[in-house]
């Protein structure tokens, strides 16, 4: 029978991500590791299939661990920093972790966002058609996951964490770097009751009847917050729509895959 770390090991050959920093010139890439994953190649049964990392989705603790490992050995990280997502706009800031041992998944507190400057250790942000937005200031050595659902769009939650980048560790907007999550998409992002939950601002980023564009509106906060527009990276693949992807809306009972940046140690 093969080991828990045997299968954690063959398991990480299979995993499927894109880049959200793939825009980078070649020069600030030194250091920086990026990856945004889809549902495959992990150990979990339907209908969380298979690499869940969400822990509070009816998945056994033991798979979620094990999916979480693997991600780990394939990032080539030494921790892993998740945290409680709760569609907030609380920000964690993590300037060390030496009160960790080497190899060691540390779960935080109740966020939407972290930001952190520690080498080696992965930012985890859990995602099921909400967004993930990572960014990344080569200038400062800096980075951050942001969990971006519609809520967080709509108090701002991507324009708090480049004030936060810039308060805290003196990131000009300018440098800084953005990529967008696949997610839900203008093709599947109805809100009905959109008039009630979306401010006024919002409305102009309507495609068709109750179907509202996300990534442009995030690409928008983005922007107005001071990124330029060339530093962004939307790939604009919808999670309801492939299904190579968890998606709440469009199964409900499902799992969450995992966006993850860190800067190299």
């Amino acid at each position: 029978m093969q080991s828990d770390k045997g299968q954690v090991e063959a398991l990480g050959d299979r995993l499927h991500c894109i880049d959200l920093m793939s825009h980078l010139p070649s020069s600030l890439r030194g250091g920086l590791r990026c990856f945004s994953f889809d549902r495959l190649g992990g150990v979990s049964p339907a209908p969380f299939d298979s690499l869940n990392v969400g822990e509070a989705v009816g998945d056994l603790h033991e798979n979620v661990g094990k999916n979480r490992q693997i991600i780990k050995r394939f990032a080539q990280v030494r921790d892993i920093l998740f945290i409680e997502q709760v569609h907030g706009v609380d920000i964690l800031h993590v300037d060390a972790i030496q009160a960790l041992l080497p190899g060691e998944i540390v779960s935080g507190s109740k966020a939407d966002g972290i930001v952190s400057r520690v080498p080696g250790l992965g930012l985890m942000i859990k995602h099921a058609d909400c967004q993930a937005v990572v960014m990344f200031d080569p200038v400062k050595r800096v980075v951050a996951n942001i969990h971006c659902g519609w809520r967080g769009s709509v108090h701002g939650i991507l324009s708090k964490a480049v004030c936060r980048l810039w308060d805290r560790y003196g990131s000009r907007p300018g440098d800084i770097w953005a990529g967008i999550s696949p997610s839900l998409g203008p093709c599947c992002g109805e809100f009905r009751g959109w008039k009630n939950i979306l401010p006024e601002w919002m409305h102009s980023f309507q495609v068709r009847p109750d179907h509202f564009d996300f990534w442009a509106i995030s690409i928008q906060q983005l922007i107005e917050a001071g990124l330029d527009r060339n530093h962004i990276f939307c790939p604009r693949i919808c999670t309801v729509c492939d299904s190579n992807y968890f998606s709440y809306r469009r199964d409900r009972i499902t799992g969450r895959q995992a966006t993850l940046i860190a800067l190299s140690e």
